[in-house]
């Protein structure tokens, strides 16, 4: 289960000010459902996908979040 601020908090605040496993989390989630999302979820994966650049990346254990269903473990 992902352990951090919500999206909706999250969507009010610049992504330069959300924390690296936010970024990682929400980028793999938006990126699994990318072919579903309208303008404007393409525009906040673009936002998060250039951010993630200016940081020079994430370390693998950044996008870390458990879930019985999940086979992504960092």
């Amino acid at each position: 289960m992902y352990e951090g601020r919500d999206f909706t908090r999250l969507s009010m605040e610049p992504k330069q000010d959300w924390q690296d496993g936010e970024l990682g989390y929400f980028h793999y989630a938006l990126s699994q459902t990318a072919p579903y999302l309208n303008s404007e979820g393409v525009t906040i994966l673009r936002e998060i996908n250039e951010e993630i650049k200016r940081r020079g990346g994430l370390k693998q254990r950044e996008a870390v979040w458990t879930s019985d269903a999940s086979t992504f473990m960092g």
